[in-house]
């Protein structure tokens, strides 16, 4: 809606989401994950599924995201997301070693074909046992300018972290370096400033992850996200009652046993949003 020739009017753009084949949700009388701080915190929950706790609200996330892109990509920044760890089973090279173009190639959106067959495997025994499994999904954004960000309470790669901890099952969140570069000293993590042969300045390597001082740098930004195995999962488990009364739960229902195919169309997303809110306030800036 509010399209004229494929190009917005400047009015708001509405969607609808038509469900091809709809579920029938159980009437659930038990405390699921976050079914027990809902009901503290409201008295009230949703037992179709999860309610807002489900990755269903993600759809508004994906189609905002979409728009944003189509944004970015007129500013010359691209977002790419990719899975690249599910359960112990992990890509051990950088972005820059692999054919992100092979992302959706594969049903796992893996961009080393031989690891995604693994985690398709694995994924599969995962289902067949009733369980579920959790993993990473990496994000590089290029074409990034310089100068997107504030130094103290407006730092982008805080408000990274922020759009990527929205989403749900998501419990860890590291840009650059990381964790990993905790292991060096200074002297081994410092990006060295060098001139970039064109009357500017670069840097010889990226271990910040082209964000310094909650600034973008103009280098590639690049960040991982981890997500939990879901708690919903096909086979019994020990829970209680609304009362309070022990209990065992099995789940029944379309339930994914691992959602990152699903999330990395949401991680490219958040990011994507997020890139295009601070560069629009950077613009305000100015």
């Amino acid at each position: 809606k509010k399209l004229n020739q494929a190009v917005g009017m400047g009015v708001a753009v509405t969607f609808v989401m038509l469900v091809a084949t709809a579920a029938t949700w159980p009437i659930y009388h038990y405390i699921l994950a976050p079914d027990y701080t809902y009901l503290q915190k409201y008295g009230i929950r949703d037992h179709r599924g999860g309610g807002r706790s489900s990755a269903r609200e993600t759809i508004s996330r994906v189609v905002g995201g979409a728009l944003a892109k189509l944004a970015l990509k007129q500013l010359g920044i691209s977002v790419t997301a990719y899975s690249s760890q599910v359960g112990g089973i992990k890509l051990e090279k950088s972005y820059q070693k692999y054919n992100l173009d092979l992302i959706e190639t594969n049903d796992v959106r893996c961009p080393d074909t031989d690891k995604a067959e693994e985690m398709a495997t694995l994924i599969k025994q995962v289902k067949a046992d009733g369980d579920t499994i959790g993993g990473v999904i990496s994000c590089v954004i290029k074409g990034c300018p310089v100068g997107l960000g504030q130094p103290a309470f407006g730092k982008l790669h805080a408000a990274l972290g922020s759009a990527m901890l929205s989403i749900n099952a998501v419990k860890g969140f590291e840009y650059g370096m990381g964790f990993s570069g905790m292991n060096l000293r200074g002297s081994q993590q410092n990006d060295i400033f060098i001139p970039d042969g064109k009357g500017g300045i670069t840097t010889q390597t990226n271990r910040s992850g082209g964000i310094q001082g909650g600034i973008s740098n103009g280098q590639d930004i690049y960040f991982r996200v981890a997500f939990k195995p879901v708690a919903t999962i096909l086979m019994e488990q020990p829970t209680v009652t609304e009362d309070g009364e022990a209990t065992t739960l099995k789940a029944r229902g379309r339930h994914d046993a691992c959602v990152l195919p699903r999330a990395v169309p949401v991680v490219e997303a958040m990011a994507a949003m997020t890139i295009l809110d601070y560069y629009l306030l950077n613009q305000a800036h100015k």
